[in-house]
C-alpha cells in the first residue's frame, strides 16, 4: 500500500470517528428527551386544563407529596371518563418524569357543592387516578343542610372510600393547614404560594415545544450526518461541485435551525430563572430549569460534533475535487507533451541540401517555440501540485508522482529538441561549407576560363594573371584544407551516406580544379619567363550539375513492399512465365493432420453421414485452430511483456510486435467468441453452416489485413529468427515447429474453408440450405481472390497518386501488350508490330493500370516480385473490342476515341473472357449512370445512337465492340477509321484522363522488352513551362504553358519542390511530370531561363 493510500485511509478513519461522535451525541440527547418528555402532551388535554378541571400549583405536602388541586367546577360531572383519565395522567406524569415514585395529595374543593357531587367526584378519582395517591383532602359544603347531608353520607360510605383511597373530610380551610403548610397552598386556600394558571400553561407549552424542536433538530442532524457518510463520491468535477453546493446549503439551513432553537432555549431558561428567583421554594420551576439547561448543553455538544464531522467531510470533498481537476489538467498536459514528442520524433534530421536543412531548422524552431509554451504551462501545473502537497492533501503521493512525470516529460522533450537542434545546426554548417567549397571551385573554373591567352603576350600580363590565381587560392575555404577523412571525423555524428557522397564529390571537384590551376600556373610562369607566340587556349568546360535521378531508378522503387506468398485461386491457371520465374503460391489443398479433405468410408455411403463427418472435421479443426492461435498469443506475444524474458528480447523486436503478429488477436477473438460457437451450433444441422458463413462474411475481411501484413511479418521473422527469446518460448510451449509455421496458420485456414465447403456441397445435393452453401463457397472464393489481388496491389511502385481513389481491385493478371498511337509517326506502328511488351494489368472500379513486373533482389525462394507503374487509363474514357482477327486470345482496349489502342493477349481464352465480362460490366454501369444523369437534367434519351466517326475535336468515348479487327498476329494496328468499326460500336461519352510514367516509345532491340526513356536532366533553377500540368493530389500544383517556375530541391521520394512564380503557388511534382513540363526531350532543347546553351539529354533503357 502506497503513501497516498495510507494517507487517504487515515483521512477516512478521522472522518468516521467524527461521524461516530455525532451519533453518540445524538444518542445522549435522545435519551435525555425520553426522560423529560411526557407521553401525553398539553395539546391533547389543553381544553380541560384551561378550564381548571385540575392543576398543579407546585405546592408540596408531607414527604414531598405533589399537590393536585381540583377546584370548584360545576361541569366536573360532564367530563368524560377518558378525558379525565388523560388529565390525571398528564398532571401526574410531569412530576413522575422528574422524580419517579413520587406521592400525590389531591385537594378536592367542594365548599359550594353537594354530597352527591362529592361522592361522584371521589368515585371518578378512585377509578381514573393513575399515580400513587397518598391522601384526598375534601373541603365539604359550607351550607348547614348540605354539610349535614355530607357528614351523614360520608359516615355511611366511609368504609367504601377508605378501602380505595384515604379520604379526609375538612370543615374549613383552617383544617387544611393541619395537613399542608401555608406556603405550599395558594391564596384561595389561605396560603402564600404564588400561582398563575395562565402563566403555567404558557410555560408548559414553551417547555414541551422546545423539547419537540430539540428532538427534531437531533433527528435532522443524525439524518444529514448519515447521508454525508453514505454518499458515494462521483467521478465528475461538475457533479462534485453540485454535491458540495447542495450539502453546504443543507448545512447552513441546519445551522440556522440550531441557532433558532438555542435562542428559544435561552429565552425559556431566562424565563424559568426569573420565576425561580421570585420564589426559591418553587421546586417545579427549578426542575424545569435544570431540564432545559441539560437539553441546551447536549444540543451544543451535538452541534459541535456535527460541525467537526461536516468540516472533515467538506474538506475531503474539496480535496477530491482538487484532485480530479489536477488529474484532468495533468492528462491534458501529458497529451500536449506527447503530441509534441511525436512531432519531434517525426522531424527528421537527415537532410541532404542546405535548403532542406534550413526548412528543417525552421520547423524545429516553430516546434521549440510551441514546446516552450507548453513546458511553461507544465511548470505552473507542477507548482500547483507542490502547493496541494504543502496543504496536506490526502493524495499527496499521487500528486507528487504526477509532478515527477510531468518534469520527466518536459526534460525528455527539451533534451530531444536540443539534441536535434544541435544536429541540424551541425549538418547545416557542413552543407554550408560544402556549398561554399563547390562555389569556390566553380569560381575557379570560371576564372581560368576567362583568362584569355591573347592577353598573355607580355610578362606583366602573365604575372598579373598569376597574382589573380594566387589571390583566388588565398580565398579557398578552410574545409578544403582539412581533407575528407578529417571532415568525416569532425562531423561523424551527422554524416549520412548522402552527405558522405557529397563530401567525396566536393573533394573530387576540388582536386580537378587544383589540377587545372596548377597547369595554368605552370603555363603562366613559362609565359612570364620567356615570350612566345600566344596560343589560343580553350576554356575548360564547367562541370555538369548533378543529374536528376530517373523515376525508374528512384530509391522509392527499391523500397516497395515485398511478399512471400500468393493465394492461388482454385482452378486458376498460371500465365506463361520465363524459365527463371518463380511461383510464389500457397496451394489450397494443403494437408492438415490427416491428409487432404476427402471422405470414402467403406460400407458407409449415406450422404447425410458423410456430410456429418465433414461437419465434424470442420468443427474439430476449428477448435484446433483456435487453440493454436491462443498458444501463439499467450506463448509468444504476451511473453514479450514478461520481465523475466526482457533480456532475451531486443527493443526493436518489442516495438514491432504488431508487425510480427499482425491482427492475430482480432482473428482469435472472432473465431473463439463468435465463429466457433456458430459452427458448434450447426453440428447436428449441417445445412445451416452456409448461412453461418454468410452471416460472418464481413468479419472475414480481417484476413485481408493479416495477409497484407504477412510480408512485413516474414521479413521481421527472417531478421530475428535466431533470437533466443523465440527459442525459449518454443521450448516452454514444447512446439516442434517454429513461430513462422504458426504465423502461417491463418493463411492456411482461410484456404481450408473453401475445400470443406466443396465437400459439404458434394453431399448436400437437393438438400435444405444448399443455396446458402453455394453462396458461402462463392463468398470464400471471392475473399481469396480479393486477398490475392490486394497482395499484388501492395507491390505496385511508382504510382504518384492515391491508389485508393481508383476504387476496389477487381482483377489482375499478366498479359502481352502491343501499343499503337493514332497521332504518332508511322514508325510507332511498325515498332508496335515487332514484339509485345509483358505487362501486369490491374483492373480497378475507376481505372486500368499497366505495370511491369520486376524481380527484386533475393536468393532462391526469397525473390519476390514488384510491379513498376507504367500507365493509367481512366475507365470513363475506355472502350473495348472483344475479338482481334488472327488470335482468339487477343482483345483491344482503346482509349480517348481510339487515339491510343492497346492490343492485349491473354494467357488463355478463359482469362480473356473473364476480363471482357468484367470490363463490359463496368462500361454498362457507366452507361446506366450517364443515362440517369441525363434524365435528371431533363434530357430524355429514347434510344442509344450509333457513334459517328471520331471527329477532329477528339471527342472521348467509352465503348464496347464485339467486331473483329482487320489486323493480324504481326500487325496489331486496329485500323480505327474502318467503317466496320464505326458501324457496330456503341458509345457513352466520358472524360479523358491518362497518366504516363515517362515511358517513351523508341527503338526496341530485338529479343528484349525494350522501352527507351529520354529524360531531361533536372537541376535547381528557373524554367519556362512548355506544357500544361494539372494538379494531382493535395501537395501538387497546377502549371500552365508559359508559366515561369523555379525548381527548389528533390526530396527522398523523387519529387521536386516547385514554385510557380507566375501564379504564386508552391508544391511538389514528380520528376516524370517535370520532364514533360520543362523540356522536349525529342528535340533536345531546354526551357531553362538564363541558360545560354541547350540542356543535355540522356537516354536510359529500362532494365
Amino acid at each position: 500500500m502506497g503513501p497516498a493510500s495510507l494517507q487517504e485511509e487515515r483521512e477516512t478513519k478521522e472522518e468516521m470517528e467524527s461521524y461516530h461522535c455525532l451519533l453518540q451525541a445524538g444518542s445522549q440527547l435522545q435519551s435525555t428527551l425520553q426522560q423529560v418528555s411526557v407521553p401525553v402532551s398539553l395539546q391533547e388535554v389543553g381544553g380541560y386544563i384551561e378550564k381548571q378541571v385540575a392543576y398543579l400549583s407546585g405546592g408540596r405536602g408531607e414527604d414531598s407529596s405533589v399537590i393536585i388541586t381540583l377546584p370548584e367546577c360545576s361541569a366536573f360531572s360532564d367530563i368524560p371518563e377518558e378525558a379525565l383519565a388523560k388529565v390525571f395522567t398528564y398532571l401526574t406524569l410531569i412530576p413522575r418524569t422528574r422524580q419517579p415514585g413520587v406521592k400525590f395529595i389531591i385537594i378536592l374543593d367542594r365548599r359550594l357543592d353537594t354530597w352527591a357531587s362529592i361522592k361522584t367526584a371521589l368515585a371518578r378519582i378512585a377509578a381514573s387516578f393513575p399515580g400513587n395517591l397518598h391522601l384526598v383532602l375534601v373541603l365539604r359544603p359550607t351550607s348547614f343542610f348540605h354539610r349535614t347531608v355530607t357528614d351523614l353520607g360520608f359516615r355511611f360510605s366511609q368504609e367504601d372510600f377508605m378501602l380505595k383511597m384515604p379520604v379526609v373530610m375538612l370543615s374549613s380551610v383552617t383544617d387544611l393547614l393541619h395537613y399542608i403548610s401555608e406556603n405550599q397552598l395558594t391564596s384561595e386556600f389561605g396560603g402564600t404560594l404564588d400561582y398563575c394558571h395562565s402563566d403555567w400553561i404558557v410555560l408548559r407549552t414553551a417547555i414541551e415545544s422546545f423539547a419537540v424542536t430539540v428532538k427534531d433538530i437531533a433527528q435532522m442532524l443524525q439524518g444529514f450526518g448519515t447521508e454525508l457518510a453514505e454518499t458515494e463520491l462521483p467521478d465528475k468535477g461538475k457533479a462534485i461541485e453540485s454535491l458540495l453546493e447542495l450539502q453546504t446549503e443543507k448545512y447552513k439551513k441546519l445551522k440556522d435551525a440550531i441557532r433558532s432553537v438555542s435562542k428559544e432555549g435561552r429565552h425559556l431558561l431566562s424565563s424559568l430563572e426569573s420565576s425561580g428567583n421570585e420564589d426559591d421554594s418553587h421546586w417545579d420551576v427549578k426542575l424545569d430549569w435544570e431540564t432545559v439547561q441539560r437539553l441546551l448543553a447536549q444540543l451544543r455538544d451535538m452541534e459541535s460534533a456535527f460541525d467537526g464531522f461536516f468540516e472533515k467531510h467538506h474538506l475531503k470533498l474539496h480535496q477530491y475535487l482538487q484532485l480530479l481537476r489536477y488529474e484532468q489538467s495533468f492528462q491534458e498536459m501529458e497529451f500536449c507533451l506527447e503530441h509534441l514528442a511525436a512531432q519531434e520524433r517525426e522531424l527528421t534530421v537527415s537532410v541532404d541540401t542546405e535548403a532542406q536543412a534550413e526548412h528543417a531548422l525552421k520547423k524545429l524552431d516553430s516546434l521549440e517555440s510551441n514546446a516552450q509554451e507548453v513546458v511553461s504551462r507544465a511548470q505552473i501545473l507542477i507548482l500547483h501540485g507542490h502547493q496541494l502537497s504543502a496543504n496536506h492533501h490526502f493524495a499527496m503521493a499521487l500528486i507528487m508522482q504526477r509532478c515527477n512525470e510531468l518534469r520527466h516529460h518536459c526534460d525528455t522533450l527539451t533534451a530531444a529538441l536540443k539534441s536535434k537542434h544541435s544536429q541540424l545546426l551541425h549538418t547545416h554548417q557542413l552543407l554550408l561549407h560544402l556549398g561554399q567549397a563547390q562555389t569556390w571551385c566553380d569560381d575557379g573554373a570560371y576564372l581560368l576560363a576567362n583568362q584569355l591567352v591573347e592577353n598573355f603576350q607580355s610578362k606583366e600580363v602573365a604575372q598579373a594573371a598569376l597574382r589573380d590565381i594566387e589571390k583566388f587560392l588565398e580565398g579557398a575555404p578552410s574545409i578544403l584544407s582539412s581533407g575528407p577523412d578529417v571532415l568525416a571525423i569532425e562531423y561523424e555524428a551527422v554524416i549520412t551516406p548522402n552527405l558522405q557522397a557529397q563530401i567525396g564529390k566536393t573533394f573530387e571537384k576540388h582536386a580537378a580544379v587544383q589540377q587545372m590551376v596548377q597547369s595554368r600556373q605552370t603555363c603562366l610562369r613559362k609565359q612570364a619567363e620567356k615570350h612566345v607566340r600566344p596560343v589560343q587556349l580553350v576554356a575548360p568546360r564547367s562541370e555538369n550539375p548533378p543529374r536528376a535521378k530517373s523515376p525508374l531508378f528512384s530509391p522509392k522503387h527499391g523500397d516497395g513492399l515485398k511478399f512471400t506468398f500468393d493465394l492461388a485461386l482454385p482452378g486458376k491457371r498460371a500465365s506463361r512465365k520465363s524459365p527463371n520465374s518463380r511461383k510464389i503460391e500457397v496451394i489450397h489443398d494443403y494437408q492438415e493432420s490427416g491428409g487432404c479433405v476427402s471422405y470414402s468410408l467403406e460400407g458407409e455411403d449415406s450422404p447425410d453421414l458423410l456430410k456429418r463427418h465433414v461437419m465434424r472435421e470442420l468443427i474439430d479443426t476449428e477448435r484446433i485452430y483456435v487453440e493454436e492461435l491462443l498458444s501463439v498469443l499467450l506463448g509468444y506475444r504476451a511473453e514479450m511483456d514478461n520481465p523475466a524474458l526482457s533480456g532475451l528480447l531486443t527493443p526493436i523486436l518489442r516495438s514491432k510486435r504488431d508487425v510480427l503478429f499482425g491482427n492475430m488477436p482480432e482473428i482469435y477473438n472472432f473465431h473463439s467468441r463468435v465463429f466457433l460457437q456458430d459452427l458448434e451450433g450447426c453440428l447436428e444441422a449441417p445445412e445451416g453452416v452456409g448461412a453461418c458463413f454468410l452471416k460472418r462474411k464481413e468479419s472475414f475481411q480481417m484476413y485481408e489485413c493479416y495477409c497484407q501484413n504477412k510480408p512485413r511479418s516474414d521479413a521481421l521473422w527472417k531478421q530475428f529468427s535466431d533470437c533466443a527469446f523465440f527459442q525459449e518460448c518454443q521450448k516452454k510451449l514444447e512446439h516442434k515447429l517454429g513461430l513462422d509455421s504458426y504465423l502461417l496458420k491463418p493463411v492456411q485456414r482461410l484456404t481450408k474453408y473453401q475445400l470443406l465447403l466443396k465437400e459439404l456441397l458434394k453431399y448436400s445435393s437437393d438438400c435444405e440450405g444448399m443455396s446458402e452453401l453455394q453462396g458461402a463457397l462463392t463468398a470464400m472464393l471471392d475473399l481469396l481472390k480479393s486477398v490475392n489481388d490486394s497482395m499484388h496491389q501492395i507491390a505496385i511502385t511508382g504510382y504518384e497518386g492515391d491508389i485508393c481513389e481508383l476504387g476496389r481491385v477487381l482483377m489482375q493478371g499478366s498479359f502481352s501488350v502491343w501499343i499503337s498511337h493514332k497521332r504518332g509517326p508511322t514508325r510507332m506502328k511498325e515498332l508496335a508490330r515487332f514484339k509485345p511488351m509483358q505487362r501486369h494489368l490491374f483492373l480497378y472500379e475507376r481505372a486500368l493500370l499497366f505495370c511491369k513486373r520486376r524481380e527484386e533482389h533475393g536468393d532462391g525462394c526469397d525473390k519476390t516480385p514488384s510491379y513498376s507503374f507504367k500507365h493509367c487509363l481512366k475507365m470513363t474514357a475506355v472502350g473495348i473490342t472483344e475479338n482481334v482477327k488472327g488470335d482468339v486470345k487477343k482483345f483491344e482496349i482503346w482509349y480517348s476515341g481510339r487515339e491510343e489502342v492497346y492490343v492485349v493477349q491473354a494467357p488463355t481464352v478463359e482469362v480473356k473472357m473473364a476480363w471482357l465480362s468484367e470490363l463490359r460490366r463496368i462500361l454498362t454501369n457507366q452507361q446506366k449512370l450517364l443515362r440517369d444523369e441525363a434524365y435528371q437534367h431533363g434530357q430524355m434519351v429514347e434510344h442509344m445512337q450509333l457513334s459517328p466517326p471520331v471527329s477532329e475535336s477528339k471527342q472521348q468515348r467509352a465503348s464496347v465492340s464485339s467486331e473483329d479487327t482487320e489486323s493480324g498476329r504481326s500487325s496489331p494496328d486496329p485500323q480505327p477509321h474502318s467503317p466496320k468499326h464505326q458501324r457496330n460500336r456503341r458509345s457513352w461519352p466520358g472524360a479523358h484522363h491518362s497518366v504516363d510514367n515517362c515511358e517513351g516509345q523508341g527503338e526496341w532491340p530485338g529479343g528484349q522488352d525494350a522501352e527507351e526513356e529520354v529524360l531531361v536532366e533536372l537541376s535547381p533553377g528557373r524554367y519556362r513551362a512548355l506544357a500544361d500540368c494539372l494538379q494531382n493530389g493535395p501537395e501538387s500544383i497546377a502549371i500552365k504553358r508559359g508559366d515561369v517556375i523555379q525548381l527548389q530541391y528533390e526530396d527522398n521520394r523523387g519529387r521536386w519542390l516547385v514554385k510557380n512564380l507566375s501564379r504564386r503557388l508552391e508544391g511538389f511534382l514528380g520528376a516524370a511530370s517535370l520532364q514533360l513540363i520543362v523540356g522536349d526531350s525529342n528535340r533536345g532543347h531546354s526551357s531553362r531561363l538564363g541558360d545560354p546553351g541547350n540542356l543535355k539529354v540522356r537516354k536510359l533503357s529500362s532494365p
